[in-house]
């Protein structure tokens, strides 16, 4: 069952990154970000929401061990402590906060729980 856990979080890992590499205007708007008369916006959705996270599912999925799922869990953590931290500090919008931070939450939770 923990396997099976775990190659869904590869694959929804991958999905959510996808989002970012293929469609980066999109991801920009869910995320209430814009450009600002530079394209460097999109690179960076492609880049570092989107092909970091395909990139790393893709490679759970080829060699699923262990301490890389934990890896991801370690990165989703960071996400999830930032996103937290930023509500202290940032007032972002609560339901989107609570939505991509809980979802960044529980697939650490998990990751690390299932895998250390």
């Amino acid at each position: 069952m923990i396997d099976i856990l775990n190659i869904l979080a590869a694959l929804l890992t991958i999905a959510f990154g996808a989002f970012g590499f293929v469609a980066p205007r999109y991801t920009l708007g869910a995320l209430d970000l814009e450009t600002t008369g530079s394209t460097m916006g999109l690179s960076e959705m492609r880049a570092s929401v989107g092909g970091l996270f395909v990139a790393f599912g893709g490679v759970l999925l080829i060699w699923p061990h262990p301490m890389l799922f934990v890896g991801l869990g370690i990165a989703y953590a960071g996400a999830a402590t930032g996103r937290f931290v930023s509500a202290l500090l940032d007032a972002p919008p609560i339901r989107k906060l609570l939505i991509f931070g809980g979802i960044e939450a529980g697939l650490a939770a998990w990751l690390l729980a299932a895998n250390l």
